[in-house]
């Protein structure tokens, strides 16, 4: 006979609240603080002087990543924008993203003045390669994965379905610095990759980004996209092709004094944060009324969320009810009191085309030979995933109890329910 629930008069699994915490924000100490100070003190706080902590950063990030490029901006939204560009993506092109992402990500294909194309999700949260090997058309140039909350998508599949159709890839990696995919660490499967350093990201530095590359021609152009002006503060460096002028991204040097002690910490984060999923994982017990999210390498995930999606809608807000009780906040990913801008059916500026020039620029633009067309509910399984998915998060101020709690909590309400 199950447990009585919390919300039926038993008593709560979690007697006290789970630490809360926001990753790389909440494992600053002392280090970060006397490096921001050095910076101030110096007064030199542009990126572009003698021993800068931001060049110092993007040669330490490479590094991890066993690249040949990186270089660090001022967001990660900037980040994609310039990969996006650095691929040679721009009018008249199309790129594929997800219906389940942050509204920046398709927001930087417009940016660089592409369409983007939006993809369902499946049972991993990231991106159904059946569903974007649907929507190739003649102008696709790219394909966009984002690996969500530290979990990477399937990029076994997606690689083969941009190398059968000749498509390049640019990996959202903003919500998965230091996730690896079958032991390569994510952005380093497509062109280039993204990483973001916002104040809720692995590693943080309050605002910043990265993009990453192999390929030196894709790291100029980034790199010119990234500033106007880059080759005059560059102008001992030889460059191979000819520079042209987009916007400036240029992140500061306190930016960069931060982002290096945070990336000194990232193994450490992610050795902690994949402890308390692993710990989670263990005390499930056999699911009855849901299915987990599906990851495809659980070795390589940055272990900062965990997910089960209920297999009946008419059960899923008894479920969250009944966690709540229970001591574990709860919620669905898709919720229509909510609009959470990391859903398709909250990007407005998207769905409804809209432009900032009266052209109706890019998707009226004359070098685009194409139709695509958006409506609310476009991506069904997308609604109906996240409708039923409700999300967990493992921070660093967590201890491996916490999280048996957590799943302690989800088999009790489990075992009533399903």
């Amino acid at each position: 006979m199950a447990e009585r629930l919390a919300i039926d008069g038993g008593t709560p699994v979690i007697a006290e609240p789970i630490p809360s915490g926001v990753h790389g924000p909440s494992a600053i100490d002392d280090r970060e603080i006397n490096a921001v100070t050095e910076v101030l003190r110096s007064g030199r706080l542009f990126r572009f002087v003698e021993d800068s902590h931001v060049a110092a950063f993007e040669t330490e990030a490479a590094a991890l990543l066993g690249v040949n490029h990186a270089l660090m901006v001022n967001s990660g939204t900037s980040a994609i924008i310039c990969a996006l560009t650095g691929i040679g993506v721009g009018p008249g092109d199309e790129v594929i993203v997800p219906g389940y992402t942050f509204i920046a990500t398709a927001a930087a294909v417009v940016g660089v003045g592409a369409i983007p194309v939006i993809a369902e999700i499946d049972e991993s949260l990231g991106m159904d390669p059946a569903d974007v090997e649907r929507k190739i058309t003649p102008h696709t140039k790219a394909i966009l994965p984002v690996h969500m909350q530290g979990v990477p998508c399937r990029l076994d599949d997606l690689m083969a379905i941009a190398k059968r159709h000749d498509l390049k890839m640019v990996e959202d990696c903003c919500q998965c610095v230091g996730g690896r995919y079958n032991g390569a660490y994510t952005g380093t499967w497509g062109e280039a990759g993204a990483w973001s350093l916002n104040y809720f990201k692995v590693i943080s530095c309050g605002e910043g980004g990265m993009v990453f590359t192999d390929d030196y021609d894709i790291y100029e152009r980034t790199a010119f996209a990234s500033d106007a002006a880059m080759p005059m503060w560059m102008s001992d460096k030889e460059w191979q092709n000819p520079p042209f002028s987009r916007q400036g991204y240029r992140p500061s040097e306190i930016m960069g004094s931060i982002a290096r002690v945070q990336l000194s910490k990232l193994e450490d984060i992610l050795s902690h944060t994949r402890r308390l999923k692993k710990a989670f994982l263990a005390e499930l017990d056999e699911p009855k009324g849901y299915i987990p999210q599906h990851v495809d390498d659980p070795d390589g995930e940055c272990g900062i969320s965990a997910a089960i999606i209920v297999k009946d809608p008419e059960l899923t807000p008894k479920y969250v009810e009944a966690l709540k009780a229970e001591g574990l906040g709860a919620g669905t990913a898709y919720n229509e009191g909510f609009p959470d801008r990391h859903i398709y059916y909250y990007w407005d500026s998207i769905l409804f085309k809209h432009s900032h020039h009266p052209s109706g620029y890019p998707w009226k633009d004359p070098a685009y030979k194409g139709n695509v067309e958006y409506s609310r509910d476009m991506c069904p399984q997308t609604l109906s995933i996240l409708g039923r998915a409700l999300r967990f998060g493992f921070n660093v101020n967590m201890q491996e109890d916490h999280a048996r709690l957590m799943a302690a909590a989800i088999n009790k309400v489990d075992a009533a329910l399903g």
